[in-house]
């Protein structure tokens, strides 16, 4: 199906209905009050090569710019629209975010590509390396979210909009986390999951799917 882009004034999202790294973006714009336009469509789509060449999803025009890469999108977002900051103007603590920002891409977003975007392209050996991997990494990091309401902190941040759309598709990764020793995890996943701004992002599609992860809004 081609894209159908408007003159709206303003944002313009193209987005998967159901992708981590689009609900991201759109937990992003929700929780900022953001008003947008979004676009749903897909990998596939003919028309997506002339805006992003690496065809992937989410793309974001605004002010005759075109943004492909996710971390990007979401610090021009917060920088252009300053209400309900999500990244934090002190240097040390905003490098202090983007390192995390870092290693969640590294060491979760690769392997959660792996598995949800990429499986005819692994063997059965390698899915379930890739999905113990990212299961002994996920249960080594608990701690982390023991001590505080968001991650690694008293306040909803942009680490929150990015981790908790992957913590929502874990069971589609064939994920299950161990209950006493992740305790902190699904307590965490309940507060994010539960938050308005989580389920006013989703998609219908989203909500369909994750129906018993989420409160009904």
């Amino acid at each position: 199906m081609a894209l159908e882009l408007s003159e709206h004034q303003g944002i313009t999202l193209l987005s998967h209905s159901d992708d981590f790294r689009s609900h991201w973006v759109r937990f992003m714009l929700t929780e900022k009050e953001i008003k947008y336009q979004l676009i749903l469509t897909d990998y596939e789509d003919e028309d997506l090569a002339s805006l992003n060449p690496y065809n992937t999803l989410p793309v974001l025009l605004d002010q005759g710019i075109k943004l492909f890469n996710t971390t990007i999108i979401a610090e021009y977002i917060d920088d252009r629209y300053r209400q309900n900051k999500l990244f934090t103007d002190s240097p040390l603590e905003r490098a202090e975010q983007r390192q995390y920002i870092w290693r969640f891409e590294k060491d979760w977003f690769l392997l959660a590509d792996q598995i949800l975007l990429h499986p005819d392209s692994m063997n059965a050996a390698q899915k379930k390396a890739a999905q113990i991997k990212l299961k002994d990494t996920l249960v080594s990091l608990t701690p982390l979210f023991q001590h505080f309401p968001f991650f690694m902190s008293d306040h909803f941040s942009i680490l929150d909009c990015m981790i908790a759309p992957m913590l929502l598709r874990l069971h589609d990764m064939g994920i299950e986390l161990p209950q006493p020793q992740c305790k902190a995890i699904f307590l965490y996943q309940q507060r994010i999951f539960n938050r308005t701004s989580f389920v006013k992002a989703m998609t219908l599609q989203e909500k369909n799917r994750y129906s018993k992860l989420i409160k009904k809004q």
